[in-house]
């Protein structure tokens, strides 16, 4: 869903209304502002994670699936 020009000038329109001229770029810098702030707090999340799969230590090799088959048919 795409927002052709006339809403996005509709949209602009009302935020000079609700909040004036003078308010709105302080409005946008603010936002601009949460918006890097988010995205850095999110990257170094995923950063540390990374980090942390590789610090554990690996998982033992999985059955494969013929040895699982076999498991279930000595269980009957």
């Amino acid at each position: 869903m795409r927002l052709s020009w006339m809403e996005i000038l509709l949209i602009l329109f009302a935020l000079l209304l609700l909040f004036g001229s003078s308010r709105l770029p302080t409005l946008g810098k603010s936002l601009g502002s949460a918006l890097r702030n988010f995205k850095k707090g999110f990257a170094d999340e995923v950063d540390a994670a990374d980090e942390e799969r590789k610090t554990l230590a690996p998982l033992p090799p999985s059955k494969t699936a013929v040895e699982d088959k076999s498991t279930r048919e000595n269980l009957y």
